[in-house]
């Protein structure tokens, strides 16, 4: 039996990718002027952006443990072997509350087969790793080999976001209010990374075109045998941004594949409209 793969929502893969590469996704929660929905489920992430540029403030929560449950118990009873990549244990408690319930699960059916893992990634940093993975599981791949391969692509995730807006990354708690405000009077852009899955300040850079210009540079400083691997670009509903970003990229660097797709709900919430974000691999795909 082939192995199933199972994200959360946070790896912002499309309704379609999930469908084409028959991949099952568990929703992190967002509360909007009061209301709780499901990430990508009940609510979109242009809601969410529309709503955020008319004043409102997007909470966010983990998937709950009731879903984690009845996922891992279907799959157990069916004696489906699976494995979970997680969101992040940097910026989300999913991944703690999913190992708890993996030891639930394997304690009440002790034949059951899966592994849940950190990616320590986010967006399409993660989702990239999930294709990779759903591609193996599709050709047969053992569990092991999975769980390899996976692991090997989070590890090695490159990172490189920016941000519109300042204002949102305030709200967040990830710049102080005088930065916001004076970074938005001279309209000055941050760069940040991802350090051991969180989300780390790299430069500050002024002006939209001199980040992206440093984006690339980043890319060609930190990113190995790009020509043969899968590149994404996630966007808080800024295609046209996107797009050239990747008009960018493939004016510098051989590539064959830019994935490009929208910043979901639960990370552009705290991101913000406008936020654009880079992902590549620093060592040799595999």
């Amino acid at each position: 039996m082939k192995v199933k793969i199972l994200c959360d929502s946070a790896s912002d893969l499309s309704q379609e990718d999930l469908e084409q590469f028959g991949i099952d996704m568990v929703p992190l929660r967002v509360t909007l002027q009061g209301e709780e929905y499901e990430d990508g489920i009940t609510i979109s992430p242009k809601e969410v952006y529309d709503a955020m540029r008319e004043g409102a403030a997007p909470k966010t929560s983990q998937v709950s443990p009731q879903a984690f449950r009845d996922a891992f118990i279907n799959y157990a009873k069916n004696e489906q072997p699976f494995v979970y990549f997680a969101f992040s244990s940097g910026l989300s408690g999913t991944y703690q509350t999913a190992k708890m319930v993996e030891q639930e699960v394997k304690d009440e059916y002790p034949n059951a087969k899966f592994e849940v893992r950190d990616t320590k990634a986010a967006s399409l940093g993660y989702g990239l790793v999930i294709l990779r993975i759903a591609e193996l599981a599709a050709e047969g791949a053992s569990l092991k080999e999975i769980v390899d391969t996976g692991t090997y692509h989070a590890e090695h995730m490159e990172h490189i976001f920016t941000v519109d807006n300042l204002e949102y990354l305030y709200r967040g708690g990830r710049v102080s209010r005088t930065s916001a405000f004076v970074g938005s009077l001279l309209k000055i852009k941050p760069l940040l990374h991802m350090e051991d899955g969180n989300l780390v300040p790299l430069e500050k850079i002024r002006g939209s075109k001199k980040v992206f210009k440093r984006m690339i540079e980043v890319m060609a400083e930190r990113g190995t045998d790009l020509q043969n691997q899968r590149i994404a670009i996630s966007h808080a509903d800024a295609r046209d941004t996107a797009e050239y970003v990747a008009d960018l990229i493939r004016s510098e660097f051989t590539v064959k594949d830019i994935h490009i797709d929208m910043v979901g709900s639960t990370i552009g919430a705290h991101a913000g409209p406008g936020t654009i974000a880079l992902f590549f691999l620093n060592h040799p795909y595999k």
